[in-house]
């Protein structure tokens, strides 16, 4: 039985430069039929330019996994940590990229 068990793990590397991570105070989300992008943007103060940082292309199905995940993560933090406050951002950006998006 334990055989199986190890058989049925799955193994994730993570090399140091992924570990470190990619600081972003913005995401930009566009989808089609098939995939949804988000767009991972650091914005700066003052800096009328900002950089994409990394980008992810998930299938709908795993969109809707994450958002479930981060639902739950998200209700966690907030029953050990307090209610997070959602401040509005200004929309200073143009969104249209060509096709729908959505900001979070």
């Amino acid at each position: 039985m334990e055989e199986q068990n190890q058989n049925n793990q799955l193994n994730i590397e993570l090399s140091e430069e992924i570990a470190e991570g990619i600081y972003s105070n913005l995401a930009i989300i566009t989808h089609s039929n098939s995939e949804f992008v988000v767009d991972f943007v650091r914005m700066m103060p003052g800096v009328p330019k900002a950089k994409v940082k990394s980008r992810i292309v998930l299938t709908p199905q795993h969109a809707k996994r994450l958002m479930k995940a981060l639902k739950d993560n998200i209700s966690k933090f907030e029953q050990a940590h307090g209610v997070i406050k959602d401040t509005d951002m200004p929309n200073v950006l143009p969104m249209n990229f060509g096709g729908p998006t959505a900001q979070a």
